[in-house]
């Protein structure tokens, strides 16, 4: 479902996604706190258009100001571990990892998605982009469904 809210205007591309992190402090008093603060904390979004004929809002937060935008919540990618990995079926993810070097920590410790939290697989991608895990893991690499 779409929802128009006011993001950085960095972010302000279609196809730049972001997690929305909530309320910062330099929101407060803000006049355009209705339009920016109306997404769901912890969440992976897409910016899905840019709304034309609207002007660059200034901002306490972000340096180039806010502009308008539509987002979607968006699927997260992400490794899980391999005997779970059907698409369709449900899946946490193996737990934190402290190896940041590697090409796949960014699916290991995804944006946007909790440990604690149960998944549903949207799409089996295939092999995760490492070699070796270094905690002996079996993992695939799925694409998680959006939050709803």
């Amino acid at each position: 479902m779409t929802t128009v809210t006011l993001v950085g205007a960095r972010l302000a591309d279609p196809g730049q996604e972001f997690v929305y992190q909530g309320e910062a402090s330099g929101c407060e008093g803000c006049p355009y706190r209705s339009q920016c603060l109306n997404l769901e904390a912890g969440t992976r979004y897409e910016v899905t258009d840019v709304r034309e004929n609207t002007q660059v809002l200034d901002c306490a937060v972000h340096d180039e100001g806010v502009r308008a935008v539509e987002v979607e919540p968006t699927s997260i990618p992400a490794n899980v571990p391999s005997k779970s990995a059907y698409s369709g079926s449900k899946a946490k993810l193996a737990g934190e990892c402290p190896h940041s070097d590697c090409p796949s920590h960014p699916l290991c410790v995804p944006l946007g998605a909790d440990f604690d939290e149960e998944y549903q697989i949207q799409e089996v991608e295939g092999e995760p982009p490492h070699e070796t895990c270094e905690l002996d893991r079996d993992l695939t690499q799925v694409e998680l469904a959006p939050s709803e």
